[in-house]
């Protein structure tokens, strides 16, 4: 997913990516060979902070993968579709968080 940042100037806007799509950018830096198994690429890119909604908040693909339920993994679009449900529930956690929603009321 991506959302264009609100802004002011008249230069063309820049995307900000989180989910799938902010995985995938940072994934082409790693070199992960498939099929892999889910420690495999814990090993490669565990570390890999991936940003899942468009305020910043952020999940390492370690962390995903502990969320994830499947160890297996016979492609990187196998990868995607087990980590695609654990970002969609940490977004939806913090969208429905109180300070999430008071600072939706603040216009800055």
């Amino acid at each position: 997913m991506g959302v264009q940042p609100p802004t002011d100037d008249t230069d063309e806007p820049t995307a900000i990516e989180f989910g799938l799509a902010a995985l995938d950018a940072k994934l082409g830096e790693e070199t992960i060979d498939y099929p892999a198994t889910a420690e495999e690429v814990r090993e490669q890119a565990g570390h890999i902070e991936v940003p899942y909604d468009s305020a910043g908040h952020s999940v390492t693909v370690a962390e995903a993968l502990e969320m994830a339920t499947a160890t297996r993994f016979d492609s990187e679009q196998e990868l995607f579709n087990a980590l695609h449900p654990t970002f969609e529930r940490k977004r939806e956690a913090t969208a429905n968080s109180l300070l999430t929603q008071l600072r939706a009321l603040v216009p800055f």
